[in-house]
């Protein structure tokens, strides 16, 4: 299972999003019989690396403001 498959929340997986929609729309019997399934794949790790990106993005921003609120701490104990 994948999760929507809207391009203005996966910019980065948009042109294989594109096609994959495109094969669904090509082949409405072959898609159920793995036509489009190498499309598939090459989606859901698309969606694995986008998801690690965002991922190791967020770790870095909650690292920041943790430090932040310590330094916060620090100042309001003295």
């Amino acid at each position: 299972m994948h999760p929507p498959l809207t391009l203005h929340k996966h910019p980065m997986c948009a042109e294989i999003i594109e096609q994959f929609q495109k094969c669904h729309i090509d082949h409405p019997v072959g898609k159920f019989f793995g036509e489009c399934t190498d499309l598939k794949i090459k989606l859901d790790q698309c969606f694995r690396q986008e998801k690690a990106l965002k991922r190791k993005a967020n770790f870095e921003q909650s690292k920041k403001m943790k430090e932040r609120l310590d330094a916060l701490r620090k100042e309001n104990a003295l």
